[in-house]
């Protein structure tokens, strides 16, 4: 590698994977330091690569998923493709693949075919639904995951239909995961000399993502209430989750723990003197019925449409109250604790001419920072890498014309 960076530098690996649960955990990899190695179809590429493209632009998509890897085009249906892709594997860290499930399998790189070139190698297979069940075998998509999972209920509005959402939770919380996961694996490996295969699903991850409110509702037997506000406890320790549009429709958000804060809230608000006179001045007392909630979220909605966003966000802070404006994913792209942690951050794209806002990383280390890369062009590390596993010049000549490469 030149440039060294991030707290993954010295790990290697091959990644078979496309879309996007199964590129995103080797791209933040590469962010971190790792050598990835992208193994993509002659000519045709990652189908992705077409995904979202707009004129004088990357593809926002395969950008996104992929940036900082290498792009190595092999012909796995071709025995020499294969055993390039055997000399890759004998000296990487870890493997990773998100194809159907067999598919692997059936063209000599699944888990137990890899092992006997690697025995350290750690194996990453990411599915739809996980190894076992009934529809293991079956191809998986967000979406399907969202559904499967319980966020499209967990988000829903009363009365208006359940839906799934636009940004691909169920894949990027799958991804993340299959990250951890991998890492967690390799220290075992170079620990021990001994590597495994890791499974990870959409369904998986999305249900892992329900957290604390699966469990609550699991153990009530009793799905959650869901709406603009979560008004929960006892009469003695009372919570309240909220969000209020301004007199713009600008949304925001507050929480309260306990009955203490409800009292400061309001105060800060300007609000207390006419919810006690209204008989709201105890959170306590509110909860005790449905209608008394009803009551209390309209006269909220009245009183949050007279005055600003930013004023009603401000005046809750100040008072040691959790708040926040609910951002469009522009308003979150300029949020000012997003921009000032890096979250969101510029790179160069020298093909396009431009400079493009993209994400940045979501750690930060003191002593290895990650460093972001852009996308490969399709083949472009052919040459480099082929060389560093032995091929000549002009064996990799012959593979080109041969396509097998």
């Amino acid at each position: 590698m030149t440039d060294a960076h991030g707290p993954l530098q010295g790990v290697k690996v091959v990644a078979c994977s496309t879309a996007q649960a199964g590129t995103v955990p080797y791209m933040l990899m590469a962010d971190l330091g790792a050598e990835v190695i992208k193994i993509e179809v002659p000519e045709a590429g990652d189908n992705s690569r077409g995904s979202t493209v707009f004129p004088g632009f990357p593809s926002t998509y395969f950008e996104t998923n992929n940036r900082g890897v290498k792009s190595v085009t092999l012909n796995l249906k071709a025995a020499e493709g294969q055993a390039i892709l055997r000399k890759l594997v004998a000296k990487a860290d870890m493997f990773g693949q998100n194809f159907r499930p067999g598919a692997a399998e059936k063209n000599g790189f699944g888990y137990e075919d890899l092992r006997k070139v690697n025995p350290k190698l750690v194996y990453v297979s990411i599915s739809g639904y996980g190894p076992s069940g009934p529809h293991a075998d079956l191809p998986g998509t967000d979406s399907m995951a969202q559904a499967l999972g319980g966020i499209a209920e967990a988000y829903s509005t009363p009365g208006q239909p359940l839906r799934t959402g636009i940004v691909s939770v169920a894949d990027e919380t799958c991804a993340i995961l299959a990250f951890g996961g991998a890492l967690a694996a390799l220290t075992y490996a170079r620990t021990t000399g001994i590597g495994q295969k890791v499974d990870c699903s959409l369904l998986g991850g999305q249900i892992r993502l329900m957290g604390w409110t699966l469990t609550t509702a699991m153990w009530r037997n009793q799905d959650p209430v869901t709406g603009q506000a979560r008004i929960t406890g006892t009469p003695n320790r009372p919570g309240m989750s909220a969000s209020f549009n301004d007199r713009d429709g600008k949304p925001l958000v507050f929480q309260l723990n306990g009955a203490r804060q409800w009292r400061d809230a309001t105060t800060a608000l300007g609000f207390f003197a006419t919810l006690d006179k209204a008989g709201f001045g105890d959170l306590g007392v509110i909860i005790s019925s449905d209608e008394r909630r009803v009551t209390l979220l309209r006269l909220l909605d009245e009183l949050f449409a007279t005055g600003t966003r930013d004023d009603w966000v401000a005046r809750l802070r100040g008072a040691d109250i959790v708040s926040a404006p609910i951002n469009t994913l522009l308003e979150a792209s300029v949020d000012p604790d997003v921009v000032a942690n890096g979250y969101v951050t510029e790179a160069t794209y020298p093909k396009h001419g431009k400079m493009l806002k993209v994400h940045g990383s979501p750690w930060q280390f003191s002593e290895t920072p990650a460093k972001i890369g852009i996308a490969p062009e399709l083949g472009a590390d052919n040459d480099a890498v082929l060389a560093d596993i032995g091929y000549s010049a002009a064996q990799i000549q012959d593979f080109r014309e041969r396509k097998i490469i």
